[in-house]
């Protein structure tokens, strides 16, 4: 009787779920915090309409997110090193969908503003966890094409969603909040799909590591650079919340209207961050081409209240994003240029808090020049700002590589 060697086993299958559909879940969830303070922007000149908001402020309830993610995300990504990213991620998903639904339902500002910083510490914790657990599935060159891919994802669903939460606030204002309640059947795949391999080593930098990145983010030409993001970022929400009080203003757009608007805003950033921001720099150099963005920007920011033609605002939007998406990725270059490769996510993560930062701000200096002058003077103020900054971006000599 010949016996059967049972000793060589073919190899086993991958248990289900795969991969790609781990990743799939990963990017849904990254995808909402895009949705933070995209679903609002459409709506909020009905908002301010019916809850008789102070225009100083009213601009905080798209921003005021802003700020928490900044604050919270390196918080609650040490706390998902230490306890581990999903036991952050899905009551985050939870509570994402329970604070961006309930302030469908708030009767004033103050309480409407809760829930949008509520809803934004929410965000921080999915923002955290769920770049952690892409940064755990993958290695190396693999971990760089898969985080371009959530980064384009996140870029596409950018564009989809003003135009989502503007169809959906076309029926009321409130019912763009209801779109929130996606984070509960994201929370729901990811409880069933995903599973997370805890490591022994600490994620947490040495203390020579934090020497170090505090030495390089002090640097004369990185702080130039977080500048420059911080007032890019609020150039750029004065676009996401005065324009569609503007087009209210003058050709009575509805929110789906305003989502469209701003969705194509956002293709023009995308299609020049994808292909025109690097070969302009290669050409120009990287601070021309920075300059060259802003100057586009503030262009664009100062015809606003010009236009009361919808066909003509529709091309000033795309310029303004194009200008948007040639600056922006050249920016990050700079300071991925500036830091040393063991830094560079550090470096470009307080990048990515300066963003947020000027987001948050960007209302704050805004909303009193609404309110007392006048929605003109807004585009007008940012406008200078941004043509300034262009300019002044423009005559500065590039420098070599501080780090190979």
């Amino acid at each position: 009787m010949t016996s059967v060697n049972t000793s060589s086993k073919p190899p086993p299958m991958p248990n289900p779920p795969h991969q790609f559909v781990k990743l799939c879940v990963l990017v849904a969830a990254g995808c909402l915090t895009t949705m933070t303070g995209g679903i609002v922007s459409p709506v909020l000149p009905e908002i301010v309409q019916q809850l008789s908001l102070d225009p100083r402020w009213a601009g905080t309830l798209v921003s005021a997110h802003a700020l928490a993610i900044a604050l919270f995300t390196p918080v609650l990504g040490i706390l998902a090193d230490r306890i581990g990213k999903l036991r952050v991620l899905i009551p985050s998903l939870l509570l994402y969908s329970l604070f961006g639904v309930s302030g469908a339902f708030m009767p004033s500002l103050l309480p409407l503003l809760a829930t949008r910083i509520l809803l934004g510490i929410s965000s921080a914790g999915i923002a955290a966890a769920s770049i952690g657990l892409l940064g755990t599935m993958y290695e190396g060159e693999a971990r760089t094409r898969i985080l371009g891919y959530a980064t384009s994802a996140m870029t596409t669903a950018s564009i989809l969603i003003p135009m989502l939460g503007g169809w959906a606030g076309s029926f009321n204002w409130r019912f763009a909040f209801y779109l929130y309640a996606l984070g509960v059947p994201t929370a729901l795949l990811a409880l069933i799909i995903l599973e997370e391999r805890r490591s022994r080593k600490s994620s947490l930098m040495e203390a020579g590591q934090g020497r170090k990145l505090s030495r390089i983010v002090r640097q004369r030409s990185v702080l130039k650079l977080y500048l420059t993001v911080i007032l890019a970022a609020a150039v750029v929400y004065a676009v996401v919340i005065y324009t569609p009080l503007y087009l209210k203003q003058i050709i009575n757009a509805g929110p789906a209207l305003n989502g469209f608007v701003l969705g194509i805003r956002a293709v023009g950033a995308a299609v020049m961050s994808a292909v025109g921001a690097s070969y302009l720099a290669k050409h120009l150099g990287t601070n021309r081409t920075i300059g060259l963005g802003f100057v586009t920007m503030g262009l664009m920011l100062g015809t606003i209240p010009f236009l009361n033609d919808l066909w003509l605002i529709l091309p000033a939007a795309v310029l303004f994003g194009m200008g948007f998406g040639v600056a922006i990725p050249n920016v990050y270059d700079g300071l991925s240029n500036l830091s040393p490769p063991e830094l560079r996510s550090s470096v470009l993560a307080v990048g990515t808090g300066m963003n947020s930062l000027g987001q948050f701000i960007s209302p704050l200096i805004l909303g009193p020049v609404w309110k007392f002058v006048g929605l003109p003077m807004v585009f007008y103020t940012a406008a200078i700002v941004a043509l300034l900054l262009g300019l002044l971006i423009w005559s500065e000599p590039d420098r070599a590589n501080a780090h190979s």
